[in-house]
């Protein structure tokens, strides 16, 4: 489609798909970057969530852009910025990375040091082709590191190269051709009704109101952590404002969201009957029921409900899916709302998915409409 072109010498916005412009919010296609390198060299990149994080990034290639030194040569930046170690290049690229909130500059610490150090840190800047990217992807794979790890430690890999290749350092991308590793979700192992309703009266009265808010308003196990009374909004309607981070585990925004936006998910009255009975079991605290069980000042920690959930599948005699994890029971409220023919862009609204394909992907299996049925229904109008 057309793209949106901006400033002079800034770039352009623009999505490769079949929908208009106006649609372009709607539409779960990523939005796409092109502008030229401080080289002169067309560059493209992709992944972009929002126009914004589209604009956003442009402005800041166009900022750099403009005040690398006039005076400075490519000759010079390569003679300063090749030589340098991945470590020491990654450092000074990490004081740049202003617009991190602490969990995920924690999140990129960590890769780092467990993953992209140990296998690059040494390695000199202007050694890196598409032949090193891969030897590191196969690495990972040999290692048996999880596809989610790996696509994540590309992803920052991915953003430093681009940064040494806006220097000049490379002629060409050391990404050129490099099939990035894509996280496909596992198929979700999910309990039925009746597993269900043993699973949730098997722990204590938390194990249960967590379970709940999973169960059937489909939040994070976070989110559930987070459970404020205030929260319920209508007496069929709970909003979700914040989750406990499981870094930082202190409260914070919601995943995909900024700070001060929220969603608005069904309250089934179950629910709504579970966070009553335990407000005025337990009580709370500014609103909060879950806090911490030595220290009623501090968050409910996840590792809590981690440890309780361990304890419980070393019941062996309890009847649950094999594999089945804790968050299971939030792929029982997707399941049971499209069972229930609830529109998919619906469950991945109140989910928080961050766009539709991720919804898509991960259940589509659950979904009851088959060519068969579609026939049959497309028949009936036809017919009549």
């Amino acid at each position: 489609m057309a793209p949106t072109t901006l400033a002079h010498g800034m770039g352009t916005v623009f999505k490769e798909c079949g929908h208009g412009t106006a649609y372009w919010p709607r539409c779960p296609h990523p939005y796409k970057i092109r502008y030229r390198n401080a080289m002169g060299r067309q560059q493209q990149e992709s992944g972009f969530t929002s126009r914004e994080a589209a604009i956003t990034r442009l402005v800041a290639v166009y900022n750099e852009r403009k005040s690398a030194p006039a005076n400075q040569t490519r000759t010079e930046r390569i003679a300063k910025y090749g030589p340098m170690t991945f470590r020491e290049y990654t450092r000074e690229w990490k004081q740049g990375q202003r617009h991190l909130a602490p969990a995920s500059l924690l999140h990129l610490d960590s890769l780092l040091e467990h993953h992209l150090f140990p296998a690059l840190g040494t390695r000199r800047m202007d050694s890196f082709d598409h032949k090193v990217v891969e030897h590191f992807i196969r690495a990972m794979e040999r290692a048996g590191t999880g596809l989610a790890t790996q696509a994540n430690a590309f992803d920052k890999l991915k953003a430093i190269l681009l940064d040494a290749h806006r220097l000049g350092i490379y002629l060409d991308s050391p990404l050129l051709g490099v099939q990035a590793p894509v996280y496909d979700p596992k198929r979700a192992v999910i309990p039925s009704p009746a597993q269900l309703r043993v699973l949730r009266t098997v722990g204590d009265d938390t194990f249960q109101l967590l379970v709940d808010l999973m169960s059937g308003c489909g939040l994070r196990n976070g989110e559930a952590a987070a459970v404020n009374l205030n929260s319920i909004v209508a007496a069929d309607t709970y909003r979700v404002t914040e989750q406990v981070n499981r870094t930082t585990k202190q409260y914070d925004r919601l995943k995909h969201r900024k700070r001060g936006e929220y969603r608005d998910v069904p309250l089934p009255p179950q629910v709504k009957a579970t966070i009553e009975r335990y407000a005025e079991t337990h009580g709370t605290v500014d609103g909060y029921l879950l806090r911490h069980p030595h220290d009623r000042s501090r968050p409910y920690a996840s590792y809590l409900l981690n440890n309780q959930w361990r304890r419980i599948k070393q019941t062996k005699k309890l009847d649950m899916p094999g594999g089945m994890v804790l968050y299971g029971f939030r792929h029982f409220f997707a399941s049971n709302c499209l069972a229930h023919r609830i529109p998919i862009t619906d469950v991945a609204e109140w989910m928080g998915h961050r766009n539709l394909e991720i919804t898509f992907k991960t259940y589509r299996h659950l979904m009851p409409g088959t060519i068969g049925q579609a026939a049959t229904i497309l028949n009936t109008a036809l017919a009549a």
